[in-house]
């Protein structure tokens, strides 16, 4: 039987369980991470397949931590909720905030025993247009209102990446957002179309010529009309063909088109919340984030403030809804 390490004050094992990658927080009551670990076991790339992969995957990354802190809750959000995960936690619709995921979670036993509480995810659903969703990025909105009750109150986000979301809050609540593909069809592109050929894997481009090209890219978004962007997407090797941009430079020049593309638009549905004075938050990791600072700037926009991981108090909040823990003395709980 394996064996663990006690940790003093350990209260909660917090999930964030995506696509691509599995990450676990062992947390205080306070909501402080003691310990975390991380894995490359997201729902695709689980040790095998099915049910007994996603067992086999929370047993070699917290089997510890549980054997060293029995009866410590473990809640989880992201796309192990969905209906490629461990267990369907199906959307909840808009307007929706911590105390709605919470009351529409879904509960696994496990086979070791410890029952994993798993977050819904949100759905959009206006009747004049189609519907959209998220799954994962709930959680990281809980995580950055839970110290903010001034941004609870209303606030923009932007979370970029593969499905970059923008979404409104206002009450605390998440009620509008919208959902662009630009991560994900930059990989198709650089990938699997004839663009790719012309860009260089192995080449290092000079940071500043990087950077032009980048917003060359989000000014050609800029000055776009209805329906260019098919179009648009072609320069990236027809500059290259022509020499008029060097090779290494095409990848940064299509990425800048293509957030640019999405910030003119994700900037025009929140136009009149952001003419208001709404904060505009950005959340997310590293290189992907200095990139949308580097566009809105372009477009004359600065954001109010950029977050890192908020997953960890997102998953703390959840649990504190749930009713899994106690939220902190003297603690705010009304996001």
């Amino acid at each position: 039987m394996e064996t663990g390490r006690k940790r003093d004050g350990a209260a909660l094992i917090a999930l964030d369980w995506g696509t691509s990658s599995l990450r676990g927080f062992l947390m205080d009551g306070a909501g402080t991470v003691l310990e975390q670990r991380a894995n490359a076991h997201g729902i695709q790339n689980l040790p095998q397949p099915g049910l007994p992969g996603f067992e086999q995957a929370f047993a070699g990354l917290c089997g510890e931590w549980l054997a060293g802190n029995p009866g410590v809750p473990v809640v989880a959000g992201g796309m192990v909720g969905s209906a490629q995960g461990w267990a369907e936690a199906p959307y909840v619709a808009c307007p929706a905030d911590t105390g709605t995921l919470a009351g529409h979670a879904i509960a696994v036993d496990s086979a070791a025993g410890v029952r994993i509480l798993i977050a819904p995810g949100v759905t959009y659903a206006p009747p004049d247009a189609p519907p959209d969703i998220l799954r994962g990025e709930e959680i990281q909105i809980a995580g950055v209102l839970a110290d903010r009750p001034d941004w609870a109150r209303e606030a923009c986000m932007v979370l970029p990446g593969t499905h970059s979301k923008w979404v409104q809050i206002e009450g605390g609540r998440m009620t509008r957002f919208a959902t662009y593909m630009t991560g994900e069809l930059f990989a198709v592109l650089t990938k699997h179309s004839i663009l790719g050929r012309l860009m260089p894997v192995d080449v290092e481009a000079d940071a500043d010529a990087r950077d032009t090209a980048f917003a060359d890219g989000v000014r050609a978004a800029q000055a776009s009309g209805p329906g260019d962007l098919t179009h648009q997407i072609f320069a990236a090797r027809t500059l290259g063909i022509t020499r008029r941009m060097a090779p290494e430079l095409l990848k940064d020049f299509l990425s800048g088109l293509l957030i640019g593309h999405e910030m003119v638009s994700g900037l025009t549905r929140m136009g009149a919340a952001l003419g208001s004075g709404r904060p505009l938050l950005l959340i997310g990791d590293g290189a992907l984030c200095r990139r949308y600072v580097q566009g809105l700037a372009l477009l004359g926009i600065e954001p109010t403030a950029r977050l890192e991981n908020t997953a960890p108090k997102g998953l703390f909040q959840f649990a504190i809804a749930a009713g899994l823990i106690a939220p902190p003395a003297g603690k705010d709980t009304h996001v």
